[in-house]
């Protein structure tokens, strides 16, 4: 009887050993999927999911999602090979449209020194104006797509130079390049920096034109204020009144075409533009809606 129940109990201990030992290789291969699923989303590679286990069903398993990783990867390259398509379509279309506004621009221009009836005077008026309006959309159109198509596998624009950059000079001279256009809205802009000068490397051209492209922004939505500060960790709030706006608005602000029905022209690509920019050089951008008033931050 007792020699039974040893041997029971022996037998017991070695299904256990071998239940044990099954249930941490599982453990290990699962583990083993779960990194290498998680590095073929995020690297661009044609490496397929390995484990050290021989156990068929881990095995099964990564059989399978390989099978998806492959769909994936070709559903991956058909959106990236159509996505350059189309921007190289709206970087020839408004490149050939350029030349056809420019002669259109001189014509209107030596029509204005003849002489012209008052109505005749209020036509040019409008067609210069909405002259303006697509000559804009052109450029921001060019602009846009020159900027996704700029951006290599690593995320940076490799013909762009970076060097270190003051971003209490950098904010100081942009506001000098908008003064004017600051000043017809009737804005006197409140400007807060720290003593110390803050530094980043980062691309001075493509740094402007996030500026530009954000004070743009506030000219159309702003109801007469600006407030800009810059703290010493390098984050750049740009705020101001916008009683016009809706979180909803504000949310969509960053979506490619989106304009709000109250903006004067708008063409939906500025704040698109910033925001593409701004990922290139590592940095984050982000929009908030709080008591009528709307902060745009940037973060190097």
């Amino acid at each position: 009887m007792e020699m039974g129940l040893c041997f029971f109990a022996v037998l017991l201990f070695v299904i256990v050993l071998i239940c044990g030992g099954k249930i941490l290789r599982m453990r290990r291969s699962a583990r083993e999927i779960a990194a290498a699923f998680a590095d073929r989303l995020s690297t661009e590679t044609n490496t397929l999911i390995d484990i050290s286990s021989h156990d068929r069903y881990m095995c099964s398993l990564a059989a399978d999602i390989n099978t998806q990783l492959r769909k994936l990867r070709g559903e991956r390259l058909r959106y990236q090979q159509g996505n350059r398509e189309i921007m190289d379509a709206v970087t020839n279309i408004s490149h050939d449209l350029r030349t056809p506004l420019t002669a259109i621009c001189g014509y209107l221009d030596l029509l204005r020194q003849t002489e012209l009836t008052a109505d005749a005077v209020r036509y040019l008026d409008i067609i210069e104006e909405r002259v303006d309006v697509l000559r804009q959309l052109t450029e921001e159109l060019f602009g846009y797509s020159a900027a996704v198509s700029a951006v290599g596998e690593d995320g940076w624009d490799r013909h762009e130079e970076i060097s270190e950059i003051s971003l209490n000079a950098a904010l100081e001279e942009i506001l000098s390049v908008y003064y004017a256009a600051l000043k017809k809205r009737r804005i006197t802009p409140s400007v807060t920096m720290p003593e110390a000068t803050v530094i980043r490397r980062l691309n001075k051209s493509l740094l402007f034109r996030i500026f530009g492209n954000i004070i743009g922004n506030a000219l159309k939505y702003s109801d007469g204020d600006l407030e800009i500060t810059l703290s010493e960790q390098g984050e750049i709030v740009f705020a101001n009144h916008a009683a016009s706006l809706d979180e909803l608005q504000v949310m969509r602000l960053f979506d490619r075409y989106y304009t709000v029905e109250n903006a004067v022209g708008a063409t939906g690509l500025g704040l698109s533009i910033a925001r593409e920019l701004t990922g290139q050089m590592g940095g984050t951008i982000t929009a908030q809606y709080r008591d009528k008033m709307l902060r745009i931050s940037l973060l190097f």
